[in-house]
């Protein structure tokens, strides 16, 4: 392996003087992170909501709704899987024409791949060309979402006091609960509003549309930012350069998936509390579509608020702590997956929301808790990719596994994926201490 020449991290905390000579304030910053993450995954649970309501019965009526489910579920790893390419590609094309326009291009092919979708007509009309389409639509979505990497969360974290990292960390975590709250507040009044029949015909289309809308404020609201000169000096400062992925890689490649797999635990739990119970209470009729929703979108306001208390403690205990406490939980909650989600509805709730709680406590500190060890020109790149590969490993076949294994073998193979995602983030947490305290 060749050797590898180690830059002193950017120390955090350090640009927060810089701040003091700029325009722009960590709250104007925070902001743009939150409206720019929440916009991007209210359109990818509106994807996942739908792979459980729409799609085995517009895309897949041949085959059963348990089958039509996996066959979606199939569909929704895409998005993850070009995630990466969607990176690489955007990062090339910042380097070449600048943040504004790689910011605006990927926005503007999230809002239009998901709009897209709205469009493509059923397989009654089309046959198998329509699933083609939904299947090209959802890649599309997947190197948008890679694209629209900003820099932001890295500049937070950059302009973070000391005592105060484990706050700003969580900030830009907060977009995963608000963004699913908005998804299913919005097909909870479609489900409770139209009959059976103008959902599956029409109404199921409408989110889709409003993601479009949603993009365009995203897109403005962060463009506000990054194309400023006060933006760009601090991106200069602390060094946050799209670098090459090739290059990323070589240099500090192994800080990527030591980042990837120490949050393996929160990013494994994501899907299995939100989009697969969705899927498995659904298929076996236990309670109402609508209750469902309505529980987990409590659910998500729980995971707001304990996303938030996740900013105190890190900053108290240490985010890497805070991160394996978490992890430890997330283990121990496994293994009651088979006994609430196969009891009665007063147990599955409590499933639901126990999980969404747990949720907001990992998921608050699994950016950055890592990521911090890359040298500051790696930063910017590293923290994209980092990200890519912790939703490719630890949640882009959650759905797919959780409801195939769960059919077959039962619930146990839900608390099994979720040990196995504790494991990883376990080990990786200890070489990430090992590898520091040898740097030190």
């Amino acid at each position: 392996m060749a050797s590898i020449t180690h830059q002193a991290p950017f120390p955090e905390g350090a640009l927060h003087d810089a701040h003091d000579r700029s325009e722009v304030a960590p709250g104007e910053i925070a902001t743009g992170v939150v409206i720019g993450r929440a916009s991007e995954y209210f359109d990818f649970f509106v994807f996942g909501i739908a792979c459980v309501l729409v799609f085995p019965g517009v895309f897949f009526p041949f085959v059963g709704r348990l089958e039509g489910t996996l066959y979606a579920f199939s569909i929704f790893t895409l998005a993850f899987i070009a995630r990466p390419f969607g990176t690489a590609l955007f990062m090339a094309i910042q380097r070449r024409f600048g943040r504004g326009i790689k910011l605006t291009v990927a926005l503007l092919l999230m809002g239009t791949s998901t709009v897209g979708i709205a469009f493509v007509p059923g397989y009654a009309d089309l046959g198998m060309t329509a699933i083609l389409m939904l299947a090209g639509f959802r890649v599309l979505q997947g190197i948008a979402f890679g694209g629209s990497w900003d820099g932001l969360p890295s500049l937070l974290a950059l302009n973070a006091p000391p005592e105060r990292r484990g706050w700003y960390a969580m900030l830009g975590q907060l977009g995963a609960p608000l963004g699913f709250l908005v998804a299913g507040a919005l097909f909870l009044y479609l489900t409770s509003t139209v009959s059976q029949e103008d959902f599956i015909t029409w109404a199921w289309r409408y989110p889709f549309f409003v993601a479009f809308a949603i993009n365009v404020v995203a897109l403005f609201a962060r463009l506000r930012l990054v194309v400023t000169e006060e933006y760009t000096r601090l991106l200069e400062e602390g060094e946050l350069e799209p670098i090459s992925t090739r290059e990323m890689v070589r240099g500090q490649g192994y800080n990527i998936f030591i980042g990837a797999f120490a949050a393996l635990a929160s990013y494994a739990l994501f899907h299995l509390v939100t989009v697969f119970p969705l899927s498995w209470l659904a298929l076996r009729s236990t309670q109402a579509i609508g209750e469902i929703l309505t529980v987990q979108i409590i659910g998500a306001g729980l995971a707001i608020l304990t996303t938030l208390l996740s900013g105190y403690v890190a900053d108290r205990i240490g985010r890497r702590t805070t991160l394996g406490v978490t992890s430890a939980l997330i283990g121990i909650f496994s293994l009651f997956t088979p006994m609430l989600l196969d009891g009665g509805a007063a147990a599955q709730d409590t499933f639901l929301l126990v999980g969404f709680a747990l949720l907001g406590l990992s998921y608050g500190q699994s950016a950055g808790t890592v990521t911090s060890n890359f040298a500051s020109r790696f930063r910017y790149t590293g923290a994209a990719l980092t990200s890519d590969f912790a939703w490719l490993f630890g949640a882009a076949f959650a759905p797919l596994v959780a409801l195939g294994l769960s059919v077959r073998f039962g619930l146990v193979a839900v608390s099994l994926y979720l040990l196995s995602g504790v494991a990883c983030t376990m080990i990786a947490l200890r070489i990430n201490k090992a590898l520091v305290a040898s740097r030190d």
